[in-house]
């Protein structure tokens, strides 16, 4: 608990009283911190472009978040994120209502609930990241390609099952990685339903129909919010606080057994740190999969031709398209950093304790870096995505994510014969997580 006036309140971002936003700012700077706009995929799209060509460092200062710098550039992304020291995660990973930042300075006098690995910095940040590394390192995530493809092959025989009709989203793109996840940290398939709900409720926490406390898609209370969040994680800590007592008595092979037994520094890891590290691993290595593989599959119902390719070769095309899928939905929308000095960049000067958006899904629509960015392409070479991040936070699961779409899609695409669109898909309402939320089918196997 804070025991100081002076950690009641968030370090407020130093402001340069000359400094005016653009007008392209003050017209969309807005519009990118609005979960609705992330539900509307060209909007973002435009918003985005309009930034990119007329202000790719925009100056922001939207209605109730605290001033930020959005970069919306790939080259400027990837010059902020590989630059670790001079750009920390630790004061402010995502946006926040200025007014759930206070809160929880209020409450806990730190800046964020948990402490994973993108809310952490150097060197805790390595020593944690280390501890479960070598799972999610190419030749371990290899061994484990039979059992994915079996998991690929159980989802797509349910699909068969269906009958010719199906929401492809709520159906089999979000159960599938849900699955691989949970095997991996050696959650019983009995309890899989209560870690969906937890964690739509987290990355979902700004949609209707996902978030915890219904009520909040009334009005935005603050308080309420906070509490709601609060109450999805307590219900995590009680179940994973279990399952550390179980894996240290008796320890498995999953990835629960080695968070539960970590060691830093020669010590056992701290329990916020242990609950955290459990949280990203079962939210983030499902939720990011789930909405690139519905966003690519969507992106082909929506291109005949790109369909084409991939019905007649789906094995060959299975890999780009999974670069593709997961450049085109770029399920993590962005994550922030705090500068620890003054940095110049595109003739603009970055303050110290400045605040930077980096706006992945922009960068992956970056006219000077992809090709006809605006068009899905299963076969795109080369796909410099940015979807991962880049630097010292790239994602810990990217290669376990490129191996489930690579199977589900290969399983998927060498048996189904036809499949089209069978009504309006839909898209999840969040700013910070997000994707395809309903994907009607029409198919025939």
């Amino acid at each position: 608990m804070a025991d100081t006036a002076a950690l009641a309140t968030p370090p407020q971002t130093k402001k340069d009283p000359s400094r005016q936003m653009s007008r392209t700012a003050s017209e969309t700077c807005n519009l990118i911190v609005d979960p609705t706009v992330y539900s509307e995929p060209k909007l973002l799209d435009a918003t985005f472009a309009r930034l990119r060509a007329e202000d790719p460092l925009a100056w922001c200062e939207p209605e109730a978040f605290r001033p930020f710098w959005a970069v919306t550039k790939h080259a400027d992304i990837m010059d902020i994120s590989r630059q670790n020291q001079l750009f920390t995660n630790g004061e402010r990973e995502m946006l926040s209502y200025a007014e759930a930042e206070k809160g929880v300075y209020a409450k806990f006098g730190q800046p964020h609930l948990l402490k994973t690995l993108v809310q952490l910095d150097d060197p805790l940040h390595y020593k944690l990241r280390h501890l479960t590394q070598e799972w999610f390192m190419p030749q371990n995530v290899k061994k484990r390609e039979d059992a994915i493809k079996s998991i690929a092959k159980q989802y797509v025989d349910r699909m068969e099952d269906l009958g010719g009709e199906c929401d492809f989203q709520r159906d089999v793109a979000l159960y599938y990685p849900l699955r691989v996840i949970m095997q991996i940290l050696g959650v019983p398939e009995s309890d899989e339903p209560m870690m969906l709900k937890l964690t739509q409720e987290i990355f979902g926490a700004q949609d209707q129909d996902l978030m915890r406390d219904k009520s909040l898609a009334e009005e935005r209370d603050v308080e309420k919010g906070l509490a709601s969040i609060q109450a999805t994680l307590a219900e995590f800590f009680m179940y994973f606080t279990s399952i550390t007592a179980d894996r240290r008595a008796n320890p498995k092979d999953d990835v629960s057994t080695v968070i539960a037994n970590g060691m830093v520094d020669g010590e056992p890891i701290g329990q916020l740190e242990a609950m955290s590290y459990y949280i990203i691993v079962a939210a983030a290595g499902h939720d990011t999969t789930s909405a690139s593989t519905g966003g690519g599959v969507l992106a082909m119902l929506q291109d005949p031709s790109q369909l084409k390719k991939m019905l007649d070769d789906p094995k060959t095309m299975s890999r780009s398209a999974v670069e593709e899928a997961i450049r085109w939905t770029t399920p993590v929308k962005h994550f922030m950093r705090t500068a620890q000095d003054d940095y110049e960049l595109r003739g603009k000067k970055i303050l110290k304790g400045e605040s930077l958006l980096l706006c992945y899904p922009s960068g992956n629509r970056d006219e000077e870096v992809f090709d006809e960015p605006f068009k899905f392409k299963v076969d795109r070479s080369p796909n410099r995505i940015i979807s991962f991040g880049y630097g010292g936070h790239m994602c810990l699961g990217m290669h376990l994510a490129r191996l489930e779409m690579q199977a589900i899609y290969e399983e998927l695409f060498s048996r189904v014969k036809t499949i089209e669109l069978a009504g309006e898909p839909s898209f999840i309402r969040a700013n910070f997580v997000g994707g395809p939320k309903s994907i009607p089918v029409r198919y025939k196997f």
